[in-house]
């Protein structure tokens, strides 16, 4: 099966390169460090030594990975710490956060040559695979080099049960590749076993998203943001991580608050950069002011808009939040990361499209920390009320805090786990 799948790859990767040249038109980053993608780099100085090699497909995976990668720098100074990403902006943000403390290049296409010369450059001997980023030949070729194979914070939807399911014997053979799959729920492991994960493989450690937590510097610029809004007495609504569509049922949303409580400052975050332009020109044509976050200044009382075409700032702009509305749950997107609201004691809205983070979005709603909406249509009156009652809001914020201290600690089991495997190295 892996053989077949190889050659189809073969086959297919013109029309990815193709494809990353298309998507470049609209992010030049796209066709930037293409050998890499073929496993054609420069390896590190200091590849005498043994190496940890940790994959982060994009910025959720890498912000998620960020406490893990810290430990890691800090447990291991032996180890070179070799990070890829697949997309520009997990890239963006690696070399953001960690600088020249780890090598970081792109994960390669998944064909047996590309694979294999980027191990040649890199000699891992422990992968950590974040979430569920399985490829055949990444997985065989890193197993033949002798690596151990770690998946963490694993997750498996139903949806992507069901995708895993129609290739049942590549999916089988995927995760038998793996060493230990520090998973995320009982429900999770329950899907995975069933596509043929070993038993003795599965450790169930919780989320380390639960262990992500602001810095002070992130705290002291997010309350200089926060402050500048609030001497303009408007409260503060960030859409985060949001899809086509989805913007234009916000704005909606956004029109009937100011109809109905007159000021307020809409941040608006699009999840892909090459969006940007055209949410800006989204909201320009339905007459709001709109501000670019790369403008560098704060919002003024004239702004209606504060378009986030920054990357890796998210996390900052949640802190300025009154709410937090989650993108992706609003079209069948599976949604993206509460925590990240949850972390700064924002309470907030999501849609009924949560599969990714089912688990997590439970523990919210039961908590009182989250609504939950079945139709965009009642995404405005649930802001109204929302940004009417002060209370309410402090209370929800204070129970998403609570939610985030009681289910810590996933990343500490991951770090004994890696020990353990380096051990058996």
């Amino acid at each position: 099966m892996r053989l077949l799948y190889s050659a189809l790859y073969y086959c297919l990767l013109p029309l990815l390169v193709m494809r990353m040249l298309w998507r470049s038109r609209r992010a030049v980053a796209y066709r930037q460090r293409l050998p890499e993608r073929f496993g054609l780099f420069t390896p590190s100085s200091d590849l005498h030594l043994p190496a940890i090699w940790l994959h982060a497909v994009s910025v959720g995976e890498t912000l998620a990975a960020a406490p893990l990668v810290e430990s890691l720098l800090r447990q291991y100074p032996a180890y070179r710490l070799v990070i890829t990403t697949t997309t520009p902006t997990g890239s963006e943000r690696v070399r953001a956060l960690f600088g020249d403390r780890v090598f970081h290049v792109y994960l390669p296409w998944d064909s047996p040559g590309c694979v294999s010369r980027f191990l040649a450059r890199t000699r891992p001997t422990l992968l950590l695979i974040m979430e569920t980023e399985l490829w055949p030949n990444m997985l065989y070729y890193s197993r033949v080099a002798g690596c151990r194979i770690m998946l963490v914070n694993a997750r498996m939807s139903e949806r992507s049960a069901r995708a895993y399911a129609r290739a049942a014997g590549l999916a089988r053979s995927m995760l038998q590749q793996l060493d230990v799959v520090a998973c995320q729920t009982f429900k999770d492991g329950e899907r995975l076993l069933t596509l043929g994960l070993s038993p003795s493989a599965l450790v169930l450690t919780g989320s380390i998203k639960f262990d992500v937590e602001p810095g002070d510097e992130l705290r002291h610029r997010a309350v200089s943001l926060r402050r500048a809004v609030a001497d303009q007495e408007r409260p503060v609504v960030v859409a985060a991580s949001t899809h086509a569509g989805e913007e234009a049922l916000i704005l909606d949303a956004y029109r009937g608050i100011r109809e109905a409580l007159g000021p307020c400052l809409l941040v608006l975050v699009p999840r892909h950069a090459e969006r940007f332009d055209d949410v800006g020109e989204l909201c320009r044509r339905q007459g709001w002011q709109v501000l670019r976050r790369s403008a560098g200044r704060n919002p003024e009382p004239g702004d209606d808009v504060l378009l986030g075409d920054t990357m890796g700032e998210l996390l900052l702009l949640l802190g300025s939040a009154t709410v937090a509305v989650i993108g992706g749950s609003w079209r069948s997107g599976g949604g993206h990361n509460p925590l990240e609201a949850a972390a700064w004691g924002v309470p907030v809205v999501v849609g009924p499209h949560i599969s990714n983070f089912e688990d997590i979005c439970q523990r919210l709603i039961t908590a009182g920390a989250m609504v939950q909406l079945e139709r965009p249509d009642g995404l405005a009156p649930c802001l109204v009320q929302l940004l009417e009652d002060p209370l309410r809001c402090q209370s929800m914020g204070t129970a998403g805090l609570q939610v985030m201290r009681d289910n810590r600690g996933a990343s500490a089991a991951v770090m004994a786990l890696v020990a353990e495997q380096l051990a058996r190295h």
